[in-house]
């Protein structure tokens, strides 16, 4: 099967899932305390004024109805028009997109580069001071809850020691942002050669990026260390020793890369529990990105926007899933033989 065969393929599996997830968000919407109706008519408004504000949003249409409309709006590419901001969903959602990827891959990128040296050197030495440490980092990590891990980094950076800038967003006043090209501001700023945007847009990332850095090398040093110890002690592995193989040719040509798969797998995890623990992260950091934006639409019953973004992480899953099945046959010479 060629390799655009498989990503159709993909795709068509795909589609039972995203009409659940359109499904269960939208009764879930619907089955949230508060009346939008009311809250947009005002404190102010009487019986007759909120009956006329729920009919212009279609809320005194049944269920059925109020669905079969979505869907056939989504069909359209019309997302809905967020009531808080009152522009459309699609439109505040790629606004605010990039700055969540760019905190979540940053924060992915931080917990790779310690985790997985950090879990071959606890599986090539067991039991020795270095396993011990790594069993610390990933108890600690795993019982800090993401909110208090940035509280404390900014009670430490920023209040006491004054290293970090004020976490008040992507960058503050005294820096105007990148013309836009990815959205990511990082990678803008290099375009743009602008260095000085470039090092303030990594100050002001960087204490969010390692709350979310901390969160996710728990369990990719653990799974690192579980699927290593697993590899090493394979006849494969034995026989390369045996057979005269330096020590780290056998450990980064043959272990590591097999055991690469299972750790793949836990990165697919962890990227989608860091979008989830992005909503945390972005109101401690005032972070401008969807997850402060799908609060601010739940607390107001803003049920085009709730189901705009819990839509768009169902989309941003399927990709993931999507790149990590073809990575898989990327890294394993034996899936891309079966394909």
């Amino acid at each position: 099967m060629s390799g655009l065969a498989t990503i159709a393929k993909r795709l068509l599996e795909a589609l039972p899932t995203l009409f659940g997830v359109i499904l269960v968000t939208f009764l879930l919407t619907r089955a949230l305390p508060g009346d939008p109706a009311v809250y947009y008519a005002g404190p102010a408004a009487d019986a007759e004024s909120i009956a006329q504000v729920r009919h212009a949003m279609g809320l005194d249409r049944s269920l059925p109805l109020q669905f079969a409309s979505y869907v056939k709006g989504l069909a359209a590419g019309d997302w809905g028009v967020s009531l808080s901001t009152g522009r459309d969903v699609t439109e505040e959602l790629g606004r605010r997109l990039p700055a969540s990827l760019e905190l979540t891959l940053l924060g992915l990128l931080i917990a790779i580069v310690i985790a997985i040296p950090l879990g071959v050197l606890a599986a090539t030495r067991p039991n020795k001071p270095i396993d011990h440490i790594c069993r610390i980092i990933v108890t600690t990590g795993v019982s800090m809850p993401v909110f208090f891990t940035g509280l404390l980094l900014v009670y430490v950076f920023y209040y006491l020691l004054g290293w970090a800038p004020a976490p008040l967003g992507r960058l503050d006043f005294m820096h105007i942002a990148p013309d836009r090209v990815t959205g990511l501001y990082l990678v803008d700023s290099l375009i743009a050669g602008d260095f000085e945007v470039f090092r303030a847009s990594l100050a002001h990332i960087f204490l969010p990026a390692l709350t979310l850095g901390i969160f996710a090398l728990a369990p990719i040093a653990r799974m690192t260390r579980a699927a290593m110890l697993d590899v090493l002690s394979s006849d494969y592995i034995r026989t390369a020793r045996a057979s005269g193989l330096a020590t780290r040719t056998v450990l980064f040509t043959y272990a590591l890369r097999n055991a690469l798969l299972s750790v793949l797998t836990t990165l697919g995890m962890v990227f989608s529990f860091l979008l989830g623990a992005n909503v945390l992260v972005e109101k401690v950091f005032s972070w401008p990105g969807i997850g402060s934006f799908a609060i601010d639409a739940l607390v107001a019953s803003d049920y085009a926007a709730v189901q705009g973004f819990v839509l768009a992480m169902a989309l941003l899953f399927v990709t993931l899933n999507l790149i990590i099945d073809l990575l898989y046959a990327v890294i394993d010479p034996r899936i891309r033989a079966a394909s």
